[in-house]
């Protein structure tokens, strides 16, 4: 119950308090036996030695403006342009690659879908071993559903197109 009272008190505390926290304590140089050097907030060995630093400064945030400025906005005169028709040509191809890849994606999960059979495979030859054929059908549970997404995924991507 004091716990909570104390976190309370100093929640309202540090919500209403108009001063920065800062979060600065001593730091120790440590140097270990193959004279590797390491930095650390506490020097309980003898190897360590306090090292002076200069008080932390703060500065004032800049005023944020609300709307960017036009010449941020705008592009460098010299920067490449490409045509419309170029870019309408390389969209094309964009879509074309797309859904050629869409109709891969979806072969190759007609074909896992067929040999996954509802969760119940065929068992081949080499799988006489009942871990072996539980094995492989978990492989191809994994298959189906990264395949079911990628398919998913391009046609986001497609209808995402222009």
């Amino acid at each position: 119950m004091k716990r909570q009272l104390a976190f309370l008190f100093c929640s309202a505390l540090c919500s209403i308090s108009v001063l920065p926290a800062f979060a600065q304590s001593d730091v120790y140089l440590c140097v270990d036996a193959n004279g590797n050097k390491e930095y650390k907030n506490t020097g309980a060995t003898s190897r360590c030695k306090k090292v002076d630093l200069p008080p932390m400064s703060t500065f004032p945030t800049p005023a944020s403006k609300s709307a960017p400025s036009a010449k941020s906005a705008t592009s460098p005169s010299d920067f490449p342009r490409v045509n419309d028709t170029v870019q309408k040509a390389r969209d094309s191809d964009r879509k074309q690659i797309l859904q050629d890849e869409l109709r891969k994606e979806e072969q190759k999960l007609a074909a896992i879908r067929g040999e996954y059979n509802n969760g119940q495979p065929e068992r081949q030859g080499n799988e006489r071993n009942y871990a072996k054929y539980q094995e492989r059908t978990a492989t191809l549970k994994d298959d189906l559903a990264r395949s079911e997404k990628n398919v998913e995924a391009l046609k986001r991507e497609l209808g995402n197109l222009k």
